[in-house]
């Protein structure tokens, strides 16, 4: 008993001192991290042993949580200079994470979103950071000055990263959506960087093979383009499953019983099935126990603050929205097991979204 437990304490404490440590890429294999879903091996006797976390009761007036809301699935392009239409400066993308941080908002992936699969803490709103294109901006790696490769500071990845080791609750989480060009440019580097980005638990999700104008395309032309980024990334990560797409230009067949083939299909024997995709959205999504929540037709919001082109529906029109309480914001219960939303929401919950999770309601004190 006593050896198991001075074992399990050793494990803890390198994990920790593991976490603190800030990384940098190089052009050697990147650090092998614990990808999303390993476990690691326990004995029977430790699974036995191991105590029993009771829950949480949280004040419910206080935290007036409402997992019914809504939530933000910001899109952003390059991150780089000067700050244009499809452009965040990295110091207007860092000034973003610092007033999400500030306001409440916590990273989830994509894939959470849509599973429902809501971990934050109580009080706190789910959002999610998205990246289309693939641009070297998004991940760029530098010579520094013993010419060694490291990960520019001023790109998405060195900007996100340095953030959530600034602020451990803040977590490391995005969706980087590329297409068949050489994803992240430095061709050299793409094998590193794509599972750099796996590994370190942010996503890889396909935008097609040639950011093709779906309204233009075929049954064929469509299962190719999605495909084709399938076993494009399956070359550099094999277990990797790339489910995920963000539509170009946001556009769908003017067909709507070709959208079967947005969702999946196969083509040259490379299979491919979506469990979500993204439009360019406006206005921020339904929580993913709504009702009226649709994972393959989710809206998203421009991470930009230039009212020319985002009129009045860019990230902060809506952080200003919620705010004043005329759209209903996404608050964590902190129970990923338990949807808790005040008693005049109940109906708006779909049971088949909800799943095996136990619905809480409360009446909320004026």
């Amino acid at each position: 008993m006593a050896r198991n437990k001075k074992i399990i304490a050793l494990a803890i404490a390198s994990m920790i001192l593991t976490a603190g440590c800030n990384s940098s890429a190089s052009q050697n294999p990147a650090p092998t991290t614990e990808k999303p879903g390993d476990k690691s091996e326990t004995s029977q006797e430790e699974m036995k042993e191991a105590p029993v976390v009771e829950k949480k009761e949280i004040d419910l007036q206080a935290v007036k949580p409402n997992e019914a809301g809504q939530i933000m699935v910001l899109m952003y392009h390059n991150i780089s200079e000067p700050e244009a239409e499809w452009t965040r400066t990295p110091d207007n993308f860092r000034k973003d994470l610092q007033i999400l941080y500030d306001k409440g908002y916590r990273p989830i992936s994509l894939k959470d979103y849509v599973a429902g699969n809501i971990t934050i803490e109580a009080g706190y709103t789910p959002v999610v950071l998205t990246f289309d294109d693939g641009w070297q901006n998004n991940f760029s790696l530098i010579q520094d000055s013993k010419s060694e490769w490291v990960i520019d500071p001023n790109s998405a990845v060195g900007i996100l990263e340095k953030f959530h080791n600034e602020h451990p609750d803040f977590p490391l989480e995005a969706t980087f959506f590329v297409n068949d060009n050489i994803p992240f440019g430095q061709k050299e580097h793409l094998t590193y960087k794509l599972k750099y980005i796996v590994e370190k638990g942010m996503d890889v999700g396909n935008h097609t093979a040639t950011h093709v104008d779906f309204t233009k395309a075929d049954p064929e032309r469509m299962q190719k383009e999605l495909a084709g980024i399938v076993k494009m990334l399956g070359t550099h990560l094999p277990d990797y499953e790339v489910n995920t797409l963000a539509l170009p230009f946001g556009s769908r067949p003017k067909d709507k019983s070709l959208y079967t083939y947005l969702e999946q299909g196969v083509h040259e024997g490379i299979n491919y099935k979506n469990i979500a995709i993204l439009n360019v959205g406006w206005d921020p999504d339904k929580s993913p126990y709504h009702k009226d929540f649709n994972p393959l037709a989710i809206h998203r919001i421009r991470g930009s603050e230039l009212e020319k082109y985002v009129q009045n529906v860019g990230m902060y029109n809506w952080l200003e929205q919620f705010e004043k309480g005329s759209r209903t914001r996404f608050v964590s219960d902190g129970d990923p097991d338990v949807v808790t939303v005040p008693e005049n929401f109940q109906e708006a919950l779909d049971t088949s979204k909800i799943g095996n999770r136990e619905v809480k309601t409360y009446i909320l004190e004026k």
